[in-house]
């Protein structure tokens, strides 16, 4: 009356799963020097926490008998696990079963995953390789059909983006649906050299004329500075570490709030160099990540859309070990000015901030929008004032920190005005409507006409500004609430963060974010 014979059959078909592609494709698999998803998962979590979930779903063939022949599993694996001790589901795409593709795919494996982590409330993982899923013209001569396209399930994807942390590796060429789910997420990371995206890849490109290899049309090279991928590494183990790094900083779920870390620095730490760190010639420009390192909690800032929209830097990072979103003007590119691309990185990174309730700290060094020919072709007011609107919608607790510049419109997004001003400056402080070497000629324009000696007058008008452009001019009047010493700024952050740490409430908010 046993039921041995049915637990051997199942080993049986768990040891066939296991076997993935076959060994010539987990050959081929480790030649391109790219991990096979079983590996990949195992590297990722916690030691020996995986649950997986439909192990033995896949394409089987049968004898006349009924006895089982030849079993290939599907190309999807989902199932729980574990990273630093919390709850994550995890879903990957097997490459050595036809590349992920649809044809040999089980979508309702994908589709779990995302629903599981939904209703369980957990954050979710995508390890995305080839197609992921998505569409495979072999599919058409095997089910002698074709079909008009659907992507099931993507109600889930799209509720997972307001309600759980979605994270998503590109971990191989990755293309079609594949592409849209690594990209529909909260955090997306690609190993250079190893990673591509694409819509569709080379083969079919090349029917256009392109004839380009898959690094030419879809490597780092051209993600890393269009927005489409957040963070590129060297390797995959070093995504793996960024991906646990990623969620230390997140809560479980919108339902609860970022968990205060271990602190492991001084929060009043004085770091003298800051005196220094602002050159008194506003021509000159400084390293405003040197300036971040320095301010939070040492080794924990972790800069997300790197070399995209570069005049704005973005990342996570812990003060007193409270995780936090951080904002700040980087003036090596175009002075700190919004562009198009900065404008849409901010809004973006708000919107995530909003979403899982981290105070933001914003170092401000903002000379206003870019202008020019180039910057109204790219319409950079409209997403400009997108990224406004981002700002004035936030309720998280807000600090903005004036390191420099702060001119016009952009410069006026460094915080909602209307909320109570947490907010201090530097000596270094410089601010007004527009720049003064830049507004000279406008403001002036009939005077200088009429003058003999245009150039000294002009002169003569920046020296008298110069006067009246300090920033203790402004704190007379109370419009600058505090200016400190630089040296103090981290014992001030680490009393922002302490003080509103109450005030951030749980729950989702009033509208979800959009990829």
């Amino acid at each position: 009356m046993s039921w041995k014979k049915e637990i051997d059959e199942l080993k049986k078909r768990e040891k066939l799963a296991e076997e993935m592609g076959g060994s010539e494709k987990l050959k081929k698999q480790k030649q391109n020097n790219r991990l096979n998803i079983r590996e990949r998962i195992e590297k990722l979590l916690d030691d020996d926490s995986f649950h997986e979930i439909g192990k033995i779903a896949g394409k089987s063939q049968y004898t006349a008998s009924g006895d089982l022949e030849h079993f290939t599993p599907a190309n999807f694996i989902v199932g729980r696990g574990t990273i630093n001790e919390k709850n994550i589901v995890i879903g990957g795409d097997d490459f050595t079963v036809r590349g992920g593709a649809a044809d040999a795919s089980i979508r309702e494996k994908q589709i779990m995953a995302e629903q599981m982590a939904n209703e369980l409330q957990i954050p979710l993982i995508r390890l995305i390789e080839g197609t992921g899923g998505g569409g495979s013209v072999k599919s058409i001569d095997t089910e002698s059909r074709t079909y008009i396209p659907a992507n099931p399930g993507w109600e889930w994807v799209v509720d997972n983006l307001s309600k759980i942390p979605v994270i998503a590796l590109g971990l191989g060429p990755v293309a079609g649906l594949g592409a849209a789910r690594l990209v529909t997420s909260h955090f997306s990371i690609m190993v250079k050299n190893i990673s591509q995206l694409f819509v569709a890849g080379p083969p079919v490109v090349k029917r256009l004329g392109q004839d380009l290899t898959k690094e030419e049309l879809g490597g780092s090279e051209i993600h890393s500075k269009n927005g489409a991928v957040d963070i590129f590494v060297e390797s995959e183990e070093e995504a793996f570490e960024v991906a646990r790094k990623i969620l230390s900083y997140l809560p479980q779920s919108v339902y609860e709030l970022p968990p205060r870390g271990k602190i492991t620095d001084d929060p009043k730490r004085k770091d003298d160099w800051l005196l220094e760190a602002i050159p008194k010639d506003r021509r000159k420009i400084y390293k405003m990540r040197k300036i971040i390192n320095t301010l939070v909690d040492k080794k924990s800032f972790l800069e997300v859309g790197e070399n995209y929209g570069q005049s704005i830097i973005t990342g996570l990072a812990r003060i007193d070990g409270w995780p936090v979103a951080l904002l700040a003007g980087d003036p090596y590119y175009y002075g700190g000015g919004w562009t198009a691309d900065s404008s849409n990185k901010v809004t973006r990174f708000i919107d995530i901030a909003e979403t899982f309730h981290l105070p933001v700290i914003n170092l401000v060094d903002n000379p206003g929008f870019l202008i020019g020919l180039q910057s109204e072709k790219q319409a950079t007011i409209r997403h400009g004032a997108r990224a406004l609107a981002a700002v004035y919608q936030a309720t998280v607790p807000w600090c903005s920190v004036i390191i420099r510049k702060v001119f016009g419109v952009a410069g006026a997004a460094h915080m909602n005005a209307s909320r109570y001003h947490y907010r201090f400056a530097w000596p270094s402080g410089d601010w007004g409507s527009l720049p003064v070497e830049g507004g000279i000629e406008a403001a002036y324009k009939s005077d200088l006409e009429k003058s003999n000696n245009p150039e000294l007058l002009i002169k003569q008008i920046e020296e008298k500004m110069e006067k009246v452009r300090s920033p203790f001019r402004t704190a007379e009047s109370f419009i600058a609430e505090e200016i400190i010493d630089p040296r103090d700024t981290r014992k001030y952050l680490s009393e922002f963060v302490n003080l509103t740490s109450k005030l951030r409430k749980s729950g989702k908010t009033k509208f979800g974010l959009r990829p």
